[in-house]
């Protein structure tokens, strides 16, 4: 399995994550965002919405998005509760990282660490749906250690992703304590070396 990606996108990282969780054997190809490369000829012949994460598979398969990636890589794992409505929990936050999370933490975060923009130049929606989706995050994980109970699934693994890097794009995460501890605990479990 070759997975085509960019070491600074949580997104990728997400599916580096599960891969080496789950012991699975992968090529990493680099590919970066930031100089276009995923808009060249060849990387659209290989994923035509020229995105990162993008797998492919020893026999010729391709997927990309990169929670159907993870999704379908931790079938029948630990990463995926064996509860029916539990796993469709696990499926709610995967889809609301995508719509109401994503689309501020990491394009906060892209612009000022990457593009080299300042925080009050950008747009102050990110910032208002950007807390509005930590809140959210936070009302839960007061309640729970992980996002669906007590075991972290790959709910865990897709917010993560982007949220212990929120401070990257001028997110203030100290007024989150459930969070904070939930960063650490989901680090703690995927053994990732906490973020300075």
């Amino acid at each position: 399995m070759k997975i085509y990606g960019d070491r600074i996108s949580g997104n990728c990282l997400k599916v580096k994550w599960v891969c080496d969780q789950l012991a699975l054997p992968y090529t990493w190809v680099d590919v970066d965002v930031v100089k276009g490369e995923t808009r060249t000829a060849d990387f659209l012949a290989l994923n035509p919405w020229g995105q990162v994460p993008t797998v492919v598979f020893d026999d010729g398969r391709r997927l990309a998005q990169s929670n159907a990636i993870i999704r379908y890589l931790a079938r029948d794992s630990r990463f995926i509760p064996a509860d029916a409505f539990a796993a469709a929990q696990m499926d709610s936050w995967l889809f609301w990282e995508q719509y109401s999370h994503e689309p501020y933490i990491a394009v906060a975060r892209f612009q000022v660490a990457y593009l080299g923009k300042s925080v009050g130049a950008l747009d102050p929606n990110l910032f208002i749906r950007g807390y509005r989706a930590l809140d959210h995050m936070e009302r839960q994980l007061e309640a729970t250690r992980f996002l669906v109970g007590e075991a972290l699934t790959l709910a865990d693994v897709a917010l993560l992703a982007y949220t212990r890097m929120a401070h990257q794009g001028g997110f203030d995460l100290a007024r989150y304590d459930a969070i904070r501890r939930w960063i650490g605990d989901a680090e703690a479990v995927l053994g990732l070396a906490p973020l300075s």
